[in-house]
């Protein structure tokens, strides 16, 4: 009688890290292995997804491209935006980039590419324009947005962009050019001067498809197809038919506006899709300033001045987790005890105890105990 071997069954790489972590965590307690594995290499941690920089381009004026090889599955769906997080004089700070997917047949998952625009008191866009260096490590959220694509496919879509707000509109381009989309797509893309156009390579090789149009407006400079800023007339000449067209948005929030209310006068508001990272306004009402803030976990009591009650613990002198600062990363939510809170965004008041809120984008009303 022939007796076979069973062969052994090969593991996936997760699954033996998955095996391994289990393994060192019985070694590692109380502390979660990964508190050990982020100092060996932080692209072992399980607990997030950390990508480590495999590219850096400052080619462009006042832009960033980095790409970056996640070490985990991180595919968004064309037009969404990702969390990255850094540490910046060891203070984590967190903001929302739109990336695009650099897929290899050599790798089991894509690299992402993100272009960061430099923002004078951007305090995470400063510290990345000036240190990020190949094989620097950052950390990436999940993929969310509702800025995607319809299906089915239209067969014409116009794509209006901005500055950096060209990564999410490259990023539907791109996922068309993947997926094999015949139909007409139209790139108005406005930058300062050409010195300014990010990711030019890729802008050129798409305008080098027989269905897709890119046309360059330049608000410093007498180059490009058009000059100025947005302008409806604008609209009419490269696109006269974009009343009855799909039309997707990204830029400066007075762009954003005009575009809306040149759709508004057609009737067509509903074919503009926008996407805006826009800090939300400074609050400070004398309608809400008064009454006391009660910070139940650290015992401080602070006057309420009316701003959000991130800025007021800041003010307080406590450092509450956070991140974007404009109430889309929710990496500051706290729990109100008591009290009323005012949405900054939408006015909206509330004031059920035990719910949790975002408090970079919640004002008290009043006295007001929040679990901080």
């Amino acid at each position: 009688m022939i007796v076979r071997a069973r062969p052994t069954p090969v593991r996936r790489s997760g699954s033996l890290r998955k095996l391994l972590v289990e393994a060192l965590g019985v070694l590692s307690y109380p502390h979660h292995p990964d508190r050990y594995l982020e100092l060996a290499d932080p692209l072992l941690v399980t607990s997030a997804n950390y990508a480590r920089i495999t590219d850096v381009d400052r080619s462009a004026t006042d832009s960033l491209t980095i790409t970056v090889r996640p070490a985990q599955p991180c595919r968004p769906l064309p037009g969404q935006y990702v969390t990255v997080s850094v540490r910046v004089d060891g203070v984590r700070h967190t903001r929302c980039y739109s990336p695009t997917l650099v897929e290899a047949e050599s790798k089991r998952r894509p690299d992402l590419r993100f272009t960061i625009g430099r923002h004078p008191e951007g305090t995470v866009s400063r510290h990345l324009h000036d240190r990020a260096q190949v094989g620097d490590v950052i950390e990436l959220g999940s993929p969310a947005g509702e800025f995607v694509l319809p299906s089915p496919r239209p067969r014409r879509l116009l794509f209006v962009a901005a500055g950096s707000g060209l990564t999410p509109v490259l990023s539907m381009l791109s996922g068309l050019v993947a997926e094999g989309y015949d139909g007409c797509a139209v790139l108005l893309y406005y930058t300062r001067t050409p010195g300014h156009v990010p990711r030019r390579a890729e802008l050129d090789a798409l305008a080098d498809r027989p269905n897709i149009e890119i046309v360059h407006a330049h608000t410093r400079s007498d180059d490009g197809l058009l000059q100025g800023r947005f302008d409806r007339s604008h609209l009419a000449a490269v696109a006269p038919w974009y009343a009855d067209t799909p039309t997707f948005v990204c830029g400066p929030a007075e762009m954003v506006a005009g575009i809306r209310e040149v759709y508004a006068e057609q009737g067509a508001e509903t074919m503009v899709n926008t996407e805006e990272f826009v800090l939300a306004p400074p609050v400070v009402s004398t309608d809400d300033a008064g009454g006391e803030i009660s910070f139940a976990e650290s015992g401080v009591v602070a006057q309420s001045t009316g701003s959000t009650l991130l800025e007021q613990a800041e003010a307080a002198g406590l450092t509450p987790e956070h991140g974007c600062r404009m109430g889309i990363c929710h990496s500051c939510t706290a729990v109100r005890l008591s009290g009323c809170t005012r949405d900054v965004r939408t006015g909206d008041v509330d004031s059920e105890p035990g719910r949790r809120i975002q408090i970079c984008v919640n004002a008290p009303v009043g006295d007001v105990a929040v679990e901080l």
